[in-house]
Order: C-alpha cells, then sequence, then structure tokens
C-alpha cells in the first residue's frame, strides 16, 4: 500500500466524484481510477459502490476511512513537528473563525512578537470547523458558539455582552441601560435566524412577553451598525463588534442574561508548535484585557 493510494482515497471519499477529486489532486481521472483501483486490490475489497463517475462510500469504505484519515494525520503532524524544530521563527498558523470582528487586534499583538509567522485564515459554519478539526487542519479556531467534541478541546476566553444600538439621535441615546419591554413597540435591524445572535436574542426578548419587528433581515452582521446609524432601526450588536467610529450610542441589557461565549478551539491530538502556543497565549490575554476594560465602563456608566 503506498502513500500516494491513500492520499487519492482520502479526496475521493470526501468528494464522492471522479471528475471533482482528480481536479483536486491535478491528475488525470484515468490515473486517478487506476490508483483506485489498485488499491481496492491491495484491500481485497471494493471501498466504493459506482454509478458511472459518482462514487458513494460503502460500509468498506467508511471504516477504511477513519484509519487512512489517522494515518495521514499522524505523518502531517509529523512532518510540522519537524518543520517546527528546523524553524521554529517561520511557519503557517492555521485560524478557522466564525466572526473575525477582533481578529485583526489580535494579529497585530501576535506579529509584534513574531513577524516571521504567517497566517492563513477561514471564516467557516460551526459544521466546516467541526470537519476541519476532526481532519486536523486547522490549528485553532475562534467559535461562537463553543463547539464541544471528544477529540476537541474547548476554551470560553470571552464572555461577549450583547448591546442595544441606537442612532444618536435616538430616545434612549442619553441612557446607559434599557430594559427589553421598553423595546416591545420598536423597529429592529438583525441578521437571519440561524446565526447565534438572532436565536438568542429572539429567545430572551420571547422571555420578556415580545417578538421582535424586523425591518431587515440579512446574513452580513459587519453591515448592521451602519443601518442603526441611519436610523433604519435599531439591534442587538455584540460589545465585540462596537464600531467606535460610527454615530452609535450603545446602551446595556437590563434584567436579562444576554451574552454570547466566545471559544478557542483545537484538536487534541494536533501538533502545536511554539508559535502556535504562543499564538493561544496571545488570544487569552487580548480578551482578559477586553473584559477588564468592558468592566471599567459599565462601572463608569
Amino acid at each position: 500500500m503506498e502513500l500516494l493510494q491513500l492520499q487519492y482515497f482520502l479526496a475521493v471519499a470526501r468528494l464522492e466524484h471522479v471528475t471533482e477529486a482528480a481536479r483536486s489532486l491535478h491528475v488525470t481521472q484515468s490515473s486517478l481510477s487506476k490508483t483506485i483501483q489498485r488499491l481496492e486490490e491491495d484491500l481485497g475489497v471494493p471501498l466504493f459502490d459506482r454509478t458511472g463517475r459518482k462514487l458513494r462510500l460503502n460500509e468498506f469504505g467508511s471504516r477504511f476511512l477513519r484509519r487512512a484519515e489517522r494515518a495521514l494525520f499522524e505523518l502531517e503532524q509529523g512532518k510540522q513537528e519537524l518543520s517546527d524544530l528546523s524553524s521554529p521563527e517561520h511557519g503557517t498558523i492555521e485560524l478557522a473563525v466564525t466572526n473575525a470582528s477582533k481578529l485583526p487586534n489580535i494579529l497585530r499583538e501576535f506579529r509584534k512578537k513574531h513577524p516571521h509567522i504567517q497566517f492563513h485564515v477561514q471564516m467557516l459554519t460551526t459544521q466546516e470547523m467541526v470537519t476541519l478539526l476532526h481532519r486536523g487542519e486547522v490549528d485553532f479556531c475562534l467559535s461562537s458558539p463553543p463547539i464541544q467534541g471528544d477529540d476537541i478541546e474547548c476554551q470560553i476566553v470571552y464572555y461577549d455582552p450583547i448591546l442595544v444600538a441606537v442612532p444618536k439621535g435616538h430616545r434612549l441615546a442619553d441612557r446607559s441601560s434599557v430594559s427589553l419591554t421598553e423595546l416591545k413597540d420598536e423597529w429592529f435591524v438583525g441578521v437571519k435566524r440561524g446565526y447565534l445572535t438572532r436565536d438568542l436574542v429572539d429567545s430572551v426578548c420571547k422571555s420578556a412577553g415580545f417578538t421582535p419587528k424586523y425591518v431587515y433581515e440579512g446574513n452580513e452582521p459587519a453591515r448592521l451598525s451602519a443601518l442603526v446609524e441611519a436610523e433604519i432601526g435599531i439591534g442587538f450588536i455584540p460589545s465585540t463588534a462596537r464600531n467606535p467610529r460610527e454615530d452609535i450610542h450603545y446602551l446595556q441589557v437590563e434584567d436579562h442574561e444576554l451574552v454570547r461565549e466566545i471559544a478557542l478551539l483545537w484538536h487534541k491530538s494536533r501538533y502545536i508548535s511554539r508559535a502556535a502556543l504562543e499564538f493561544r497565549e496571545v488570544v487569552v490575554e487580548y480578551f482578559e484585557t477586553l473584559s477588564k476594560l468592558f468592566n471599567t465602563e459599565e462601572k463608569l456608566s
């Protein structure tokens, strides 16, 4: 059995299509098909059920996939470890985030200490994160909500209060806090259902006796502050997404717990380089400082 056979098998197993797998591997379809056929001959069983160029893993293939992923995972970790030992101040940290609002500040802090370390950042859904974490293809994920799993370490780094954002001329703009019941007749701008913040807000508002009326529902959280500033509606915006350059006033919510958790995630068995370990320290320290600043602002208000 050859390493190349395992790599080709993983590509076909994940895409379940010969043409797409060949394209992703930059090889011909005939070469890919022959390699998979040789692997099946070596194993003595078929790994796929075939319909034209489409393939679907059968029971043999599903069982072998788990073993093949584990084997290639360990080889990749060995490669990463040797690279770290030979050149600790160079390399790339693989990151995935569900929201990038504070990531530039974190990367800036880390770059001051390690100017030669590169980053590759992906904006993903939580399900996409789970897939990459299980495969060991990312060093760290910053996720809200947290993700639990047998092979996933999950460290809550910040409890992010969700604030009420109103334009400066709004009737509540001279207040520092507001009860949810005072908002029942307001029009809101927000993200669509399915986003953590939206679902959390709707649930808490329902417990307060009303359903928010949305004049705008989108899939770009960063756009909400501009809509609030334009007086289209008021919004619920996490404290980490505040934009001090915009003409918006933020109020804390009284009497109800309206907080989202931000977590740092990593694979329990993935090799973590020295630079990546220091990156984790920078993330934790950054959010600890952010928490102290928010608590100070809360006391002053």
